[in-house]
């Protein structure tokens, strides 16, 4: 079974990210930056769903040391975000996300479609 990292700091958005995923892929939860970034190089992680408003280190910031770190690099990373004025789906696909999926999560299939066509 796959493994989809998610970093979420609401423990609420966290549990449902989990509930949604965990019959497919196995979840492994952060709830900051820091702890996502010092244990991700350690796990068998197919893709990462990022948050982009974080405590003290925030998604973008997050982002760019997945890009540095030879071992992450190359991992789909999906924005998870409350960020939905126009224009922030391009703003975050041009920082490097390689998709954008807007909370409250409310189409549960979209984000599965989503999480599968990155993993195919």
């Amino acid at each position: 079974m796959k493994r989809i990292a998610v970093v979420e700091d609401n423990p609420d958005n966290l549990m449902l990210v989990e509930a949604i995923l965990s019959s497919q892929y196995e979840v492994s939860g952060f709830e900051d930056g820091p702890s996502a970034l010092a244990t991700l190089p350690d796990l068998d992680v197919a893709l990462i769903l990022l948050d982009i408003s974080l405590p003290g280190m925030d998604g973008v910031a997050v982002l760019d040391q997945i890009r540095q770190n030879p071992a992450l690099r190359d991992l789909p990373v999906i924005a998870l975000t409350a960020h939905a004025m126009v224009g922030d789906r391009e703003k975050y696909l041009g920082k490097g996300f390689d998709d954008y999926l807007t909370k409250p999560i409310i189409d549960f299939d979209e984000l599965l479609t989503m999480i599968a066509r990155h993993l195919n």
